[in-house]
Parts: structure tokens; C-alpha cells; sequence
């Protein structure tokens, strides 16, 4: 995985100038391309700032950081989870002369609507962090989200077997049915646990996809699978920090926090602090910047009409078309190795060992 992040780095530009004089949308000519050439400008939209912390804590800083040291125009919008919204934000930084738009889709029909549009007016496509199935994207970059899964998989059986658990069962709180990045997690945390359950080792509970990620619903679906299961749940596998918090809450008011081991992703710091307070079994760290930073290059590279060699393609089962992608590789974190998020910069000392934490964070080893 990180082989192909490397290959990416590395591989110098294939074709050159094969989209600049793409497109017909007005905006500055680039006076060194010629008239024709339109003038580099990145346009991104992000998916919400509900579902996760990152978009607009961590992959909008980097993505403007990357950017703005690159000298190119840019603008990075966000949806807030409304599809209408989505399609209107794309249809301005077209109308406003983009020449790469780098998307995190919603969901696959809404997404590829987009796709289609920027491509029929010639504008280079990414696919952030989420793969929109039938699009038309021309590059994908994100981790590889069936290893996410499995490190989720692997974590929650890790923590279980640490606690003595017998015969335990597990619930499932699944990201959103329209995320192909939740179909991936499931994946690979069944690759780990299913085995478990057709032994006979572990029990199979309430199975759920949280509709569009909302921590709320996801408060709501795991206390009434708690109360279905007459409170006879022992691990949760919840496929990001987000919904983990969501069945902590409901697993505090049971007096069962602690005792239940629940699973995440995206080392947030309320992630990590739950992690610290020994509410929390793991999470998945995803180097954001590293993801932010090889989309730039790329959009960068896109926008200015220049092509780049991945040395990675991803399988659209959908569209039945290989896609060019950068995969990162994600990393497992539980409380002795909270501090290595913190060494890397993806949050601070001072956000995550506040209050009753800076206690639990001398503990654990963060400096």
C-alpha cells in the first residue's frame, strides 16, 4: 500500500498539456499556454462536517495548505450532507472555470451526475477518500479501506480476548448504505469476525447501517439494539469514532461503558480521549495529511493539464472499469500507542489532554 504512495511520488509526468485547452468554460487564459490555455484552478467539495470531524479539522487545511505553497487558484466548498447542495456547488465552480474537480460524493448517483458534467466539459475528475460507483473519475486516492476494516476486526477480537469474553456477542453499527467506503469496512471486518461466528466463538447480534453517518440515529439504533438484546451486547463494532461515541453514550447510562468494547475510526480527539478513559478499544488512524497531500499533487498536476502514473488501479464492480488510485495505508491505535497520533501532528497535546485527560495522556506517554 504505502509502495504505491511512493510510485506516485516518484513517477514523473506521463502526458503534458493533454487537458489544459479542455473545456469551454470561460475563466483566464494562462498567457504562457496561449489563449487557449485555460488558467489552473482546483475545485473540491467536501461531504459534511457531521458524519466527521476530518473534513473540516483536518483535510481542508491541507488541501488549502498544499495549494496555497503550490501558488494555484482554488476553491473547497462544503455540502453539509445536502445533495441538492452538492449538485449546486459543482455547477458554480464549473460555471466558474475549474479546470480539476476533486470530489467526496454523498453517494454514487449524486456523485456521478457531477462526474459526468465536469467531464463533458473537459475538466479533470478525482475521487476523494470515497469512489464513486459508475463514475467517471479519473483518479481515486484514498486508504485502503478494506485493510481499514480489518484493523477494525482484528482490534475489537484484541480487546475482547483481552477481557476474558466468552462466546461474546457483537453488534454492528455500519456506516452509511450509500458509502462505498462503509461496504469496504464491512468487508474487511467480516473477513475477521465472520470466521469467529460460523465457529461458533463469537455470537452474531444487531447488524446496522447508520443512515448517512448521523451519530444522533446512531444513538438511537444502538440503544434499541440494546434493549432488543435485553442488554446482552459484549463488543460493538462501529465503523467510525462518530457512531463509537454514539453507543458509548448509550453504554454510559447502562453503567456498561468500559466493559463493552467498541471499535472506531478516524482517531478523533474525542475518539482517543474515550480510547484514554478505557471507554473506547481502538481506532483506525488515517494519515490525513498524507492523503490530502497526494491529492493535491495530483489535482495540481490535472489542473494544469498534466497526467500522473499511480501504479495502483481500484475495481469499480459497478462501472467494470479499473480506476487509477493512490492507497494509503491505515494504522491501528489503541491506548499505548494514542501518542503516536500525537507525534505525527494529526492532533495536539493541548486539544486532546485537556482537563481530566491530561492525567490519562501523562499515563499513556503523550508529550
Amino acid at each position: 500500500m504505502r509502495k504505491g504512495f511512493l510510485t506516485f511520488a516518484a513517477v514523473g509526468l506521463l502526458a503534458t498539456g493533454s487537458m489544459a485547452a479542455c473545456g469551454d468554460n470561460g475563466g483566464s487564459s494562462d498567457e504562457a499556454g496561449g489563449s487557449n490555455a485555460k488558467k489552473p484552478k482546483i475545485g473540491v467539495i467536501l461531504p459534511d462536517s457531521k458524519s466527521s470531524a476530518r473534513w473540516e479539522g483536518a483535510d481542508r487545511k491541507y488541501l488549502e495548505a498544499a495549494f496555497k505553497a503550490a501558488g494555484v487558484d482554488y476553491t473547497i466548498q462544503n455540502a453539509q450532507g445536502d445533495k441538492s447542495a452538492f449538485s449546486t456547488i459543482a455547477d458554480g465552480m464549473l460555471t466558474s472555470g475549474v479546470t480539476a474537480l476533486m470530489i467526496v460524493n454523498l453517494d454514487s448517483g449524486t456523485g456521478k451526475a457531477v462526474l459526468e458534467k465536469a467531464k463533458s466539459q473537459g475538466v479533470a475528475t478525482i475521487d476523494y477518500d470515497r469512489l464513486t460507483l459508475g463514475g467517471s473519475a479519473q483518479y481515486y486516492v484514498s486508504f485502503d479501506n478494506e485493510a481499514v476494516g480489518k484493523l477494525q476486526g482484528e482490534g475489537l477480537s484484541k480487546c475482547l480476548t483481552d477481557k476474558g469474553a466468552q462466546k461474546p456477542k457483537i453488534a454492528y453499527l455500519n456506516g452509511s448504505q450509500t458509502d462505498n467506503n462503509a461496504t469496504l469496512f464491512k468487508n474487511g471486518y467480516d473477513s475477521i469476525l465472520k470466521p469467529k461466528f460460523d465457529a461458533g466463538e463469537y455470537t452474531k447480534g444487531p447488524d446496522q447501517n447508520v443512515p448517512d453517518w448521523d451519530n444522533a440515529q446512531a444513538g438511537v439504533i444502538f440503544e434499541q439494539m440494546l434493549t432488543q438484546e435485553k442488554g446482552k451486547i459484549d463488543g460493538v463494532l462501529a465503523a467510525n469514532d462518530g457512531l463509537g461515541n454514539a453507543a458509548i453514550s448509550v453504554l454510559k447510562k447502562n453503567q456498561l461503558n468500559g466493559k463493552v468494547p467498541v471499535t472506531g475510526q478516524d482517531a478523533t480527539v474525542q475518539g482517543l480521549q474515550n480510547i484514554l478513559a478505557g471507554d473506547q478499544c481502538m481506532t483506525v488512524y488515517k494519515a490525513v495529511k498524507q492523503e490530502a497531500d497526494a491529492a493535491a499533487e495530483l489535482a495540481i498536476a490535472l489542473a494544469k493539464g498534466e497526467r500522473k502514473d499511480t501504479g495502483q488501479t481500484v475495481k469499480d464492480p459497478e462501472g467494470n472499469r479499473d480506476v487509477p488510485a493512490v492507497l494509503l495505508e491505515p494504522k491501528a491505535i489503541y491506548k499505548d500507542n494514542v501518542k503516536d497520533v500525537v507525534a505525527d501532528g494529526y492532533v495536539t497535546k493541548e486539544e486532546l489532554c485537556t482537563g481530566a485527560f491530561a492525567k490519562l495522556c501523562t499515563d499513556a506517554g503523550v508529550s
